[in-house]
């Protein structure tokens, strides 16, 4: 009975392995599977087209969307505050290009490249934070996702919709309506999560489409149902002096921090690529017009709002479900297309900066048996389960946290960059990123480059007690405030130049130099014309 026990088991344990490639030249091993290792030829399939599709829909989002709430709410003025989001927006735009080199020209995703900068076992620390921060906006995504489905059942089931009865105590932070659309959202949304990041060029541009309509929809009627733009647009700045100065400052670093995460795994996407270039255009030009854009469409949007119906509305689902209130035969078709629009939105939002990133980081826990798609699903599966509306209905210590989690991930990005382009100049020697023992380049002390980790607290530290006064929310404030208020650019740039200064001071062996993906790796020897598909 416990050999017939065993031998089951060893069968279960075969069967639920990730899939390998037919006369593949690599194994699952604990190091590597099929969405880990370099994308070979017939997998880049993403065109120029398609970057420019993902950078609309990375634009097009609430994150744009209400940047003027804050900006604003900072005493900045219009004008100010759309000069602060065309820098944020062209810092984007750098750090893109910049952390989606190593995908478009090795074709590595940033949880192998992490390796070369980390080792092979401190790699897991960067992954393990970014898949942390992926479920917890995965969840968040979901919720507004759902928003988009209350507004789209509204217009089609009417007033018997829109008014339901709330079941729910209020200790649930939740009404009946809200819970429903959520799970709905939820059930639309996980067919997607079986395809394929190779296929997902098709589906990106129709929501790329269709969001691009709404926004400008809701542009053009708000401007024609008010008469104009309102006068929010007209309004001075309310701070001056050295306060307007370092409110902009910080009105511009929480919004790169924002992004930060996406931008730290753009290698996660271009590595698709089909050119080493295809993705200049998307980072370089789409992505900083699309989110100035609608920046600037969110403020003008909201700003007309205040003479429609009396209030200010920065979030567009909120402004929908508001307008949907009248249940006119126009208001109910607008919103029907709105809410649609939004859902599309949402639901290639989830995948762009959730799923697919913090899916392919789940693989590094265990590559035998976690690939994309399942590690989507335990993303999707967390997020629902950590009960978003509990964090977007009510303001929380919790939230204030996760917004200020950029201070941990700027280092990353200046750590990521220094060693790619400064320490190991662009190349790298790929099957050693695979390789879990002191044969591999990237081993280093232990499979630890202690310089990472050196580098990331020199960069994080002078942020903490400027973090924990805002968690606290202390009003006085002071120098450490400051620092705080330009984290990302202190952090980002510290551990840069430490980890640069380390490397040179202390420089590692044997990690210069380049060699190709398949030759020594994984217990498998490749014949030398079944490269010919991984190469560049």
């Amino acid at each position: 009975m416990a050999k017939e026990a065993h031998i089951t088991s060893q069968s279960w344990s075969r069967r639920l392995q990730c899939e390998v490639d037919k006369d593949a030249n690599y194994q699952n091993t604990y190091w590597c599977n099929r969405d880990l290792i370099p994308i070979p030829r017939d997998r880049r399939t993403w065109t120029w087209q398609g970057f420019a599709g993902y950078w609309v829909i990375g634009g097009i989002n609430t994150t744009a969307w209400t940047i003027g709430s804050t900006l604003l709410a900072l005493g900045l003025s219009v004008g100010q505050a759309m000069g602060m989001v065309v820098c944020a927006a062209v810092v984007i735009a750098f750090l893109a290009v910049g952390a989606g080199w190593m995908g478009s020209h090795q074709h590595l995703g940033f949880t192998v490249v992490s390796r070369s900068s980390w080792g092979m076992r401190g790699a897991f620390w960067p992954v393990l934070n970014r898949v942390v921060v992926g479920c917890i906006w995965m969840g968040i995504q979901m919720f507004w996702g759902g928003q988009a489905v209350r507004i789209v059942l509204g217009a089609l089931i009417g007033p018997k919709f829109v008014n339901m009865a709330n079941t729910l105590p209020l200790s649930a932070n939740v009404v009946t309506a809200d819970l429903v659309c959520f799970f709905i959202f939820a059930i639309i949304l996980a067919p997607t999560l079986w395809i394929r990041p190779e296929k997902l060029q098709l589906p990106f541009r129709v929501a790329f489409i269709m969001i691009t309509s709404v926004m400008l929809g809701m542009l053009i009627w708000s401007l024609s149902t008010a008469d104009g733009a309102g006068e929010l647009i007209s309004q001075p700045s309310t701070a001056q002096g050295s306060t307007l100065r370092w409110n902009s400052i910080f009105g511009l670093q929480s919004f790169l921090s924002a992004y930060v995460s996406g931008c730290l795994g753009q290698s996660d996407w271009t590595r698709y690529a089909r050119t080493p270039n295809a993705a200049l255009f998307g980072q370089a030009v789409t992505a900083p017009i699309t989110i100035c854009v609608t920046a600037l469409c969110g403020i003008l949007i909201a700003s007309a709002s205040t003479l429609i119906y009396g209030k200010v509305f920065w979030n567009p689902f909120l402004l929908l479900l508001y307008a949907q209130q009248s249940m006119t035969a126009a208001s109910r078709a607008g919103t029907f297309f709105a809410g649609l629009g939004l859902l599309a939105s949402q639901m290639a939002l989830c995948i762009v900066l959730n799923s697919v990133p913090a899916g392919m980081d789940m693989t590094t826990i265990c590559p035998q048996y976690i690939n994309i798609r399942r590690g989507a699903y335990i993303v999707m599966i967390v997020g629902i389960a950590m009960c978003p509306w509990n964090y977007v209905n009510q303001a929380t210590t919790f939230i204030t946290v996760i917004s200020g989690w950029g201070i941990f991930l700027a280092p990353m990005a200046g750590i990521l960059l220094a060693d790619y382009f400064l320490v190991h100049r662009r190349e790298l020697h790929l099957d050693d990123l695979y390789i879990g023992n002191h044969s591999s380049a990237y081993w280093y002390t232990a499979g630890f480059n202690w310089r990472a980790p050196v580098a990331w607290l020199m960069g994080v530290w002078p942020m903490l007690p400027g973090f924990a006064r805002q968690v606290r929310g202390v009003s006085a404030y002071n120098g450490w405030d400051n620092i705080f208020r330009i984290n990302f650019f202190v952090g980002l740039g510290i551990a840069f130049a430490v980890y640069a200064v380390l490397h040179a001071v202390f420089p590692a062996p044997g990690g210069r130099g380049s060699s190709p993906f398949g030759e020594r790796s994984h217990g498998v020897l490749a014949d030398r014309t079944t490269l010919e598909g991984y190469s560049s």
